[in-house]
C-alpha cells in the first residue's frame, strides 16, 4: 500500500517539480534537466504584453463568473429547495450532470454555431466567454449550496420567521443569504479555479483580445520552454492558491457548524 501510495506522489508532483525546476533552467533540450540557473524566464513573462493582457482578461472573466454564478446559484437553490414537485427535482439533476453531460468542447462548438451568425454576432467578445464560464461553473456552486441547505434546518426557522410576520424578503435576506455565506464562499472559490484554468471553451471561443491565460500559454510551449515552464508555474500558482482556500474556508465551515 504504501509502495502504491508513493508511487502515485511521485507520479503526480514529478511533472509539478520538472516545470518548477525548468523555469528557472538556463537551457533545457533534450535532457532530462535543464543546464544552468536563471530568472529571465520570469522577467520576459512579466515584460509580455500579450500575458499581461491575457491575465487581465482571466482576472475580468472570473470575477464576471463569480458575480454571474451568485446572481443565478443564490436564488436558484432556494428554490429547488421549496421546489416539491417531480419536474423540479429531475431539472436539478440535470443541472448537477450537466459538466459530465456536456463537454467544454461541445459547448464551445455550440456556441460557434449560435453566435457566429449575422443575428448573433457575439463570437469572440468577452461576453460570450463570461456566459460559458458560467455555464460550466454554475452546477459546481449549485450543488454545494443545494447540499449545504440540507443541513441548517431552514426549513424551521423559516416557519418561526413567518410566524412572527417576516415577509419572504425578510426571510430571504435576512435568513436564508447569512446561513450559506460560507458554503457560497467556498463553492465560489471553487468556480474561480475552474474559470482560471479553463481551457477548451476559451480557446474556441475567445477573440484575439479575448484571450484567456491558458490559451496564450499554450501558443508559449512552441516556442523557448523556460518561458513556458514560467507561464506554467504562474497559472498554477493561481489555481492552487484558489484550491486552497477553498480547502480552509470548507475547513472553517465545518468549524462553524459544529460550534
Amino acid at each position: 500500500m504504501y509502495i502504491t501510495t508513493g508511487l502515485y506522489l511521485i507520479y503526480l508532483f514529478l511533472p509539478l517539480i520538472l516545470l518548477l525546476v525548468g523555469s528557472f533552467g538556463e537551457v533545457w533540450t533534450n535532457t532530462l534537466l535543464p543546464r544552468g540557473i536563471t530568472n529571465q524566464w520570469y522577467l520576459e513573462l512579466w515584460m509580455d504584453s500579450s500575458f499581461r493582457r491575457a491575465f487581465t482578461v482571466s482576472m475580468k472573466v472570473v470575477l464576471a463568473t463569480i458575480a454571474g454564478c451568485t446572481l443565478i446559484a443564490v436564488p436558484l437553490s432556494y428554490a429547488i429547495y421549496r421546489g416539491k414537485s417531480r419536474g423540479v427535482k429531475i431539472c436539478t439533476r440535470i443541472v448537477f450532470l450537466l459538466p459530465i453531460a456536456v463537454p467544454p468542447v461541445v459547448l464551445a462548438f455550440g456556441f460557434i454555431l449560435v453566435f457566429s451568425s449575422d443575428v448573433l454576432p457575439w463570437l469572440g467578445s468577452i461576453w460570450l466567454l463570461i456566459a460559458g464560464h458560467v455555464v460550466l461553473t454554475l452546477p459546481y456552486l449549485l450543488n454545494t449550496l443545494v447540499n449545504d441547505i440540507r443541513h441548517i434546518q431552514l426549513e424551521e426557522l423559516e416557519l418561526v420567521s413567518e410566524t412572527l410576520g417576516a415577509s419572504f424578503r425578510h426571510r430571504f435576506f435576512d435568513i436564508f443569504v447569512p446561513l450559506i455565506r460560507h458554503s457560497l464562499a467556498s463553492g465560489l472559490i471553487t468556480v474561480a479555479a475552474l474559470s482560471i484554468g479553463e481551457f477548451q471553451l476559451s480557446n474556441l471561443v475567445s477573440g484575439f483580445l479575448s484571450r484567456t491565460y491558458p490559451v496564450v500559454l499554450l501558443q508559449a510551449f512552441y516556442g523557448a520552454t523556460g518561458f513556458a515552464c514560467a507561464a506554467t508555474v504562474i497559472l498554477l500558482v493561481i489555481a492552487l492558491s484558489a484550491a486552497f482556500s477553498g480547502a480552509w474556508t470548507a475547513r472553517s465551515t465545518s468549524r462553524v457548524r459544529k460550534s
